[in-house]
């Protein structure tokens, strides 16, 4: 199976390409990436340039299904505007490409890699290192967290008949 993850954001969304595990092996990361956009570009131009990036990766990668990072509350407005605008255009390019939205928090992704629901973003790439059997942390952040996001999804097993492992090759 191959999943899709996205971490939204208007000035950067990071996305990466995992294909699921096949009984005795560990994910594995196809592709990844970042679609940077500037902020002194009218808006319109920004979500174009994130929306025609992600349905090149969609169609390159064909995915059975993306997974998305559902917003979280922050104080600052004009972020949470630009994120879900972003996240928007995401959701946007995988349903034009018929693959299956799967949304999660980021305490949700935290807790089901880790164990716990505040892990600090080094923890969290460790994990995603680790689990992919990576000789280096993904770079930057924001590819580092989409792959987080599509390894949850990977190992909540939403993907029928998926055997999902843990971040250190065991079976679950």
């Amino acid at each position: 199976m191959r999943v899709l993850g996205v971490d939204p954001g208007m000035h950067e969304t990071g996305w990466a390409v995992l294909d699921g595990a096949a009984p005795g092996a560990v994910p594995r990361l196809v592709a990844s990436g970042l679609i940077r956009t500037e902020p002194g570009v009218p808006l319109p131009e920004r979500l174009k340039a994130i929306h025609a990036g992600l349905s090149r990766v969609l169609a390159e990668h064909a995915p059975q299904a993306c997974a998305i990072e559902e917003m979280f509350f922050t104080t600052i407005a004009t972020t949470v505007r630009a994120t879900l605008q972003a996240r928007g255009v995401a959701l946007l390019a995988a349903a034009q490409a018929g693959s299956p939205v799967h949304e999660y928090n980021p305490k949700t992704v935290k807790l089901t890699l880790t164990g716990s629901g505040r892990a600090e973003k080094a923890q969290m790439q460790t994990v995603v290192q680790k689990a992919l059997g990576l000789a280096e942390r993904l770079r930057p952040n924001d590819v580092a967290d989409a792959a987080a996001i599509a390894l949850c999804h990977l190992r909540t097993g939403r993907l029928k008949g998926l055997r999902v492992l843990d971040a250190w090759g065991g079976r679950r």
